[in-house]
């Protein structure tokens, strides 16, 4: 789905930090409690350059298998971390997006620190 630079025959960079999800789920004793965790990492994607892409940029992910788990906890949790990143003051919005390993998937937008969304 996604284009990528390889280093070489055998080396690539990463287009997604999702793997990293995968192994916790596996290594996981669910049986000594629910997991949480949080995956950041700098990912490469062949992209064209402009104001809105990069070929290079830090994604971050976060998974949390337990009981009664909602989308309003996953919500607060991204503002709270927004707001700890860039500011009190920003503004966040999540929007419903599509990707293959996640149900239901959303991005989250955050306000401009420089002119707060105003251009």
């Amino acid at each position: 789905m996604q284009d990528t630079f390889y280093v070489d025959a055998e080396h690539l960079l990463r287009t997604q930090t999702s793997p990293v999800q995968a192994r916790t789920m596996e290594q996981h004793d669910f049986e000594k409690g629910p997991l949480s965790m949080v995956s950041p990492g700098k990912v490469y994607r062949r992209d064209d350059d402009d104001a809105t892409h990069s070929h290079q940029f830090n994604q971050l992910e976060g998974l949390v298998i337990d009981k009664h788990v909602t989308m309003a906890d996953l919500k607060g949790t991204l503002e709270l971390t927004a707001k700890h990143f860039f500011g009190q003051d920003r503004q966040t919005r999540l929007r419903p997006s599509f990707f293959p390993f996640t149900e239901p998937s959303v991005e989250m937008d955050v306000s401009c620190f420089k002119c707060n969304g105003a251009g």
